[in-house]
């Protein structure tokens, strides 16, 4: 490859692309030369995975740094916006509940969000369950009482009635004017101390602002304050104390693998005492070195974390901890470090994470093994409900969606073994039909994706190419279409007229869930309680929610579109990029100057104009 021989000796970020032009791997290097070179070397002992990786590689790219720190930071953008198939990958971080305390209002709430915004509230978390961090706003509402209600209160205006909560001495009503702005904001600040971890500070404030309140015969308020250190207390005493010898701040992270997905147990230790824990699952990590998955992880976990400890523990060096370790400073502030103890205290700290990590991939395996051989059975069931001559590996699900018949889109949905596909998603805009037509509509979308898929499937014979290679090249076993027989004639119809005499297909009505077959007129018998029905509902259920997403999206972009038409310097080759770029109106409104101007075809002049504009309306 002649690229290979032009690439500079300098720190930089290197994309590695397949024949679609999909980024499938990003990785950082301090010599571009050096490290993208050893992906083709044949003389290189890799592991299978990036054997696979490597023989897909048709092309890359690289950005060039001006050091391995701004490398690594680029490194983690780039896969938190790309999610590349071979790197080893968190969840998508939106997914992650935190805690938010809306200290951009005069009165902050506590409240529960997925979206990290560049403002001035305080954020804690990610967590890995929601439920838990609901759990935790209530405890929070029961010790401190925070308002909870949505109304725009500010200091001096008194609004409306007050709520159960007030009542219920649950909320100090600040809008009712019963608190002062000073005395509720000192109150956040103990929120946040409790949510930082740092009880014992919170203690000793809290019994300083007792006696200080008892000593001016405020009994009332001592007795509040007394009831709020009571419970910290009660908290506390549950909290195991695994770590005396030092008070600084840590998390323990050891990894357990097993056959496919590894699972990150974490342990957070806050002024020697362990405060809390999460579990997070990294998939499809067979084939990679521990120290890979722990560099991996540690990167995109405290790339959205909002608090780095002063020591992180691991139970394996990692090769590329010096740069990690000075990203990591510098979000802290101050010194961090990795570690990886042989013995003592902290090696105990490890292999007690260890055994919680290996606790929880044997309580997923098992899950997993049961899901398997439930979605397994729930095939065969279908088969034999639907009098299928092979199983039904692969069924592909279609929906219409609209909304009074403006702006109507499809989807497409795959299953495969029982479980989603998502790589072979594939969406719709509907370009024939006009108005609220579902049978045409349906008509148009299922000719669109088989034509395809013929068209396809003669062209990569006619290369020489595997038949995988296309986009719609690989046809079902089995066709769902969501809705009544109306539906499945319509698709039925298109489907034999293109020579597809082998597909079978079926509808799946929703008003009392029965399943209609070609050339039957009463639905088949599928018991409801079964297998094979919960499947058939799942996949029509993600066809639906498919293009539902899909057609909100377009909605909102046609009216971030509308808006943008009315921005001075705006023109169509900008929105176009900015759609791109941001996606919503709230993401533009919320960018900087120079995040704007970053945007292709964008300056300083018109990112000025459209901040301008939108944070003027």
């Amino acid at each position: 490859m002649e690229k290979l021989k032009k690439l500079p000796d300098h720190p930089g970020v290197y994309l590695m692309k397949d024949e679609a032009g999909e980024i499938i791997y990003v990785g950082k290097a301090v010599s571009l030369k050096n490290r993208v070179r050893q992906y083709f070397q044949s003389s290189r002992n890799h592991s299978p995975k990036t054997k696979v990786m490597v023989s897909q590689i048709r092309d890359f790219e690289y950005i060039l740094t001006d050091s391995e720190l701004e490398a690594l930071i680029l490194e983690c953008n780039l896969i938190k916006k790309h999610r590349p198939k071979y790197n080893v990958l968190l969840k998508d971080d939106k997914t992650y509940p935190y805690i938010m305390v809306t200290t951009e209002e005069e009165f902050p709430r506590v409240v529960i969000t997925r979206r990290i915004k560049k403002d001035k509230n305080r954020y804690f978390g990610p967590y890995t369950s929601a439920k838990a961090v609901r759990e935790t706003i209530d405890l929070l509402r029961r010790i401190f009482p925070v308002r909870s209600c949505n109304k725009d209160v500010r200091e001096g205006v008194k609004e409306g009635r007050p709520c159960l909560y007030f009542h219920i001495n649950q909320c100090l009503g600040p809008c009712q004017g019963n608190v002062s702005k000073e005395e509720y904001q000192a109150m956040v600040k103990e929120i946040c101390k409790f949510l930082d971890g740092k009880h014992d500070d919170l203690l000793q404030d809290l019994r300083t602002k007792m006696a200080e309140a008892a000593n001016n015969l405020e009994f009332e308020k001592a007795a509040r304050y007394r009831d709020r250190i009571a419970a910290i207390e009660r908290i506390r005493e549950n909290q195991k104390v695994v770590y005396t010898s030092s008070v600084e701040d840590m998390d323990v992270i050891a990894f357990a693998q097993g056959n496919s997905n590894t699972v990150a147990q974490i342990f957070f230790i806050r002024n020697g005492k362990l405060i809390g824990t999460e579990q997070f699952i990294l998939d499809d990590t067979e084939d990679t070195e521990l120290k890979e998955v722990i560099s991996s992880f540690i990167k995109q976990f405290y790339s959205m974390s909002l608090y780095v400890p002063k020591v992180i523990l691991v139970q394996e060096d990692i090769e590329d901890d010096e740069v990690i370790m000075k990203w990591l400073t510098e979000k802290r502030g101050n010194r961090v470090y990795i570690h990886a103890p042989k013995r003592g205290d902290k090696k105990d700290l490890v292999d007690m994470a260890l055994h919680n990590a290996l606790d929880a991939l044997r309580n997923l395996e098992d899950k997993l093994k049961r899901e398997e051989a439930r979605t397994v059975g729930a095939v065969e069931q279908l088969a034999e409900y639907l009098e299928l001559e092979k199983l039904p590996f692969r069924i592909e699900a279609f929906d219409i969606s609209n909304i009074q018949g403006t702006e109507t889109v499809a989807s497409m949905v795959v299953f495969e073994g029982g479980k989603p596909k998502k790589s072979d998603y594939r969406r719709f805009r509907i370009k024939t039909v006009e108005g609220p037509n579902d049978f045409a509509s349906m008509a148009e979308v299922i000719e669109r994706r088989f034509r395809r898929g013929i068209e396809e499937i003669a062209e990569l014979k006619r290369q020489g190419k595997p038949l995988e290679e296309g986009k719609f090249s690989k046809l079902p076993d089995l066709v769902l279409i969501d809705g009544g027989k109306g539906q499945l004639n319509v698709a039925v119809e298109v489907i034999r007229k293109l020579g597809l005499e082998d597909i079978p297909i079926i509808s799946l009505a929703k008003k009392l869930e029965e399943v209609y077959v070609e050339g039957k007129s009463d639905p088949v018998n599928i018991p409801k309680n079964s297998d094979a029905l919960h499947l058939l509902q799942r996949i029509r259920d993600e066809a639906h929610r498919f293009a539902i997403s899909y057609h909100r999206s377009l909605r909102e972009k046609s009216g971030l579109r509308s808006v943008l038409e009315d921005i001075p310097g705006i023109g169509p080759k900008r929105r176009s990029a900015l759609l791109k770029h941001f996606g919503t109106l709230e993401a533009i409104k919320n960018a900087t100057i120079e995040e704007l101007a970053s945007v292709e075809g964008m300056n300083k002049q018109a990112a000025q104009n459209i901040i301008e504009y939108l944070r003027g309306e």
